[in-house]
């Protein structure tokens, strides 16, 4: 496959996603290390973990098959998250990108519910169906995760099933374990009206802020 993920900076009202960067380490471990019990079945560093995750991170971009991101407020300029473009698939030529999976995410607890999340996917569906022309976008998780699993849905994305034994399990003490993991999906066909769903959510966030 000679396709690489490359993601440019993708800017917002609510939050700009900049290319993952060790200048964001301090953020990161500062958001990080908010009110954890939101995150449950999603593996979050540690402050003390950042460093390393973001050397991890940039390791697999070097691949061609990761492009991580930070997500920034765009009111306090800080990042409070990340996220990444991930799993490039080409299934008809070598170098068109026909589907790609959005993961890797996670917010900050004060970033949660302010509409960051529903525009940063608005933005990397957008750049994903509308520049690189995909086919498909799909995300996944814990199937237990029932939080994160209502927070994909309601940015969209349809419910496929649960595929058993899927993946590494990340929930804290299931090392070596595997999980079981939710698909969902958003199609090229059905992108038009998903554009337009995150297009009033992220409004309605927009105008509560005035």
């Amino acid at each position: 496959m000679s396709f690489r993920l490359e993601g440019p900076v993708l800017e917002g009202a609510l939050v700009r996603l900049e290319p993952l960067d060790h200048r964001h380490k301090a953020d990161l471990a500062r958001a990080a290390e908010e009110e954890r019990g939101t995150y449950a079945f999603t593996w979050v560093p540690r402050a003390e973990e950042v460093g390393d995750y973001i050397d991890a991170q940039l390791d697999r971009a070097a691949t061609g098959r990761l492009a991580p991101y930070a997500q920034v407020s765009v009111a306090s300029g800080r990042a409070v998250g990340a996220t990444a473009y991930w799993e490039p698939r080409c299934w008809l030529t070598d170098d068109r990108l026909d589907a790609v999976e959005v993961g890797f995410t996670w917010l900050a607890r004060s970033a949660q519910g302010t509409g960051v999340n529903a525009e940063a996917k608005l933005l990397l569906f957008r750049h994903a169906f509308e520049e690189w022309g995909v086919s498909r976008v799909d995300l996944k998780t814990d199937a237990r995760n029932s939080r994160s699993r209502a927070a994909i849905q309601s940015v969209g994305a349809r419910f496929e099933g649960v595929l058993r034994n899927w993946s590494r399990s990340w929930a804290p003490g299931e090392d070596g374990r595997l999980r079981d993991s939710a698909i969902f999906s958003v199609t090229a066909e059905e992108w038009a009206e998903c554009r337009g769903r995150l297009e009033k959510r992220v409004a309605g966030f927009l105008a509560g802020a005035v």
